[in-house]
This record gives C-alpha cells, structure tokens and sequence, in this order.
C-alpha cells in the first residue's frame, strides 16, 4: 500500500474495518486514539503506548504552536522525533480550542483573531497559517481549520460555521503541499441533519475541484460539532445518517468522544476513528472504567479488596496490582495512582475497538452491539 491508501477489509451492516497506511505505519478500524494534547499523553512512556497496541497518537496545535512552537518542531525533526515515538500520529487544527474561548475571538470570512491562553499575546491564523504550522508540526494527519460551534446554538450561528468551514476546507486543501502528510475534512452542522449534509456535499465538490485541477483529495474526513454539550441520544439522532453520507473508500472520524457506549453505538453507525481526553482525565481524578462499569477507586468499600482492578483486563495495572493498593495511591495522590488507572483506561478502550474490529470481520457485530448493550459496562456509560 502507498501513503494514506484505504482498504475496506470488511463489514458487518453498516460498521466498517479498515486498514490505513501513513509514513509511519498502518493503523487498523475501528480505533480509539489516545490524546497527547503537548505531545505527550499524560502518564505515559512513549513504548507503553506501543504495548498498549495504540495505532495513533493525537497532539494539539494550539497548543504546540504555542509552546514550544512550530518552528522548534520543525527544528528536532517534527514532533515523532521531539517525542521519541515512531508510529502514527494525528494533530487537531486546534480551531475547537480557539472557538471554547469566544470571549477573546473574532472572527472573519479570513481568519480568526484570538490571545494565547498563556502569555495573552494577540494571534491571527488564517486557513493557510493553520497549514503551514500542522506541516511543520510534521504528524501523518492533519485537520482542516474549521469553526466548531457550541451547543446550544441558533441555526443562523451554525449556517455561518458551514460556511466558514467549507470555504476554510478549501483554502486548507490547496495550501497543505507537504506529501508525507495527508489532510481530513470536517464535517460541521450542529444538531442540523440538512446543514450536516450540506457541509457533506461541499467538502465533497470543493474535493472535485481540486482533483479536476490536478491537485490532491482529502485523505479522511472528521465529523466535529458533536459532544459539545448536546446528551448522546440527540448526537444519535443524526450521526449514521451523516457518516454514511461520507465515502466509504475512506476513514470516518468522529472527533472527542471516548465513552465506551457511545463508541460500540457510533462503530455500528459507520463511524471509525475515536479520540478523546476521557480515559486519562478520569482516570487522574480516580475513575476506572471496567467490564461492570464505571468504578470510583476512591470509594471505602476497595481498602480491604486485593483483587484485580478488573478481573476481565489482561492490562499491566490488573494483573500487577490491587484495587487495594490502587485506592490506596489515590487516596494519597500520587502519581502513580493516575498512571497506573491511565494505563488501564486506555487499554480498555484500545480493547473495546479491537473486539469491535474482529467483531466486524467475522460478520457480527449486531451480536457483540447487543452482547455490549445488555452488560453490566453499558449501564454506566
């Protein structure tokens, strides 16, 4: 396979199994991404993200463009070489940050203008700076810069985001040059199902044009605006339709979701590719995700348990140590507490898509959804 070539493997209804390949590595669907917002994922050596079977890694620019800055990447080689880790790896455009903070944006058909969280320094990006910083960055995926609006909004509010999305789309796609590195659409809309679509259609004749130019088509598209406030039953109503309406030679990304239910649901819509700060954030404040569901490690009832954290996990954390031990770590806050629990929540998830996955080779995964629905797991979830 070349860079950034897709292979359908199989199907199962309308969840899919993929096969992607990127200059670093190919990576398989459906997969959850564990998040390294400064280029590292909170707690966790560069190798263990290896044992942990994690295909790709996300890193945040806004924020490394902030600090330590584009140009320093680009100076220790990009951002595999500044971390040491060697396999593939995604940075977010870093327009859902920009946008979280509305009080110090504005925005324009050109750009948005908007202070850094850290020194308070005025910032202008247009489409094309967003570019050029994710090129210097150097991760294998990169997103378009886009407008993600909150929940709830008007429909005149979200009407404006497609808008700047779209025209954004294009601008992104005819200034990404870098060939080692592929570029993703994104899908906006809100809660709108036509708006949704309608930013569908555009990516997709903005793709058109550029190939009818002789220039290059996205290599994947992200379905952002989702897990903004709205409750996951309103996310649902709309998400299938909208990621079907996308290609199937090429990956679907739904963008900062990592609650394992709405995962298995979100695979059998069609959907591929999964990031969120969930496992590791919860996880830092003492919440473990398990086979029966979701468990508050700081709660009495574990001080005397020397069981495994999870009976059903092959993880590091539950076949080295105790839920004892575990609560007894949090309850003091150390560190490692939150590491070993990070540990275990990413492998969880990774785990999760990899039963996913063999679930759709093997044509069924209407019964690993049921299987799934009806578990002790999903009732927290």
């Amino acid at each position: 396979m070349a860079f950034f070539d897709c292979a359908v493997d199989a199907q199962s209804g309308h969840a899919r199994a993929l096969t992607y390949e990127t200059a670093h590595g190919s990576f398989q669907t459906p997969m959850f991404m564990p998040v390294g917002t400064h280029a590292t994922v909170k707690g966790i050596l560069p190798d263990q993200l290896h044992d942990l079977n994690a295909q790709v890694v996300l890193a945040n620019t806004y924020h490394l463009s902030m600090r330590p800055g584009a140009d320093l990447l680009a100076e220790a080689g990009g951002v595999h070489k500044f971390m040491n880790y060697d396999g593939p790896m995604l940075t977010d455009s870093g327009g859902f940050q920009i946008f979280s903070l509305a009080d110090t944006v504005k925005l324009d058909d050109d750009g948005v203008s908007f202070r850094s969280i850290y020194d308070g320094a005025k910032i202008r990006w247009t489409p094309e700076d967003n570019m050029d910083i994710q090129q210097k960055i150097g991760a294998d995926i990169v997103m378009q810069l886009d407008q993600c609006p909150p929940y709830p909004a008007t429909r005149e509010f979200v009407q404006r985001a497609v808008d700047l999305s779209s025209a954004w789309a294009k601008r992104c796609l005819a200034a990404h040059t870098r060939e080692d590195q592929t570029l993703f659409g994104i899908v906006q809309g809100g809660m709108h199902l036509d708006l949704r679509l309608e930013s569908v259609r555009r990516l997709l004749e903005i793709e058109q044009e550029s190939l009818a130019a002789g220039h290059k088509r996205f290599g994947g598209f992200g379905i952002g605006g989702y897990s903004v406030g709205e409750d996951h039953e309103t996310m649902f109503e709309t998400l299938g339709e909208v990621a079907r309406a996308l290609p199937e030679d090429r990956p679907r990304y739904l963008m900062g979701v990592g609650n394992p239910t709405t995962l298995v649901r979100a695979v059998r819509e069609g959907v591929d590719m999964f990031d969120c700060v969930l496992p590791t954030r919860t996880a830092r404040m003492g919440t473990a995700f398990s086979s029966a569901g979701r468990m508050n490690m700081r709660n009495a009832k574990y001080v005397h348990d020397f069981g495994p954290l999870d009976p059903a996990c092959s993880c590091p954390t539950c076949t080295q140590f105790s839920r004892s031990y575990i609560r007894h770590l949090i309850k003091q806050d150390e560190m490692l507490g939150g590491i070993l629990l990070s540990i275990h929540n990413l492998h969880f998830l990774i785990d999760l898509m990899r039963r996913a996955r063999e679930a759709v080779v093997a044509d069924a995964y209407e019964e690993f959804y049921a299987e799934w629905m009806a578990s002790p797991a999903a009732k927290d979830y």
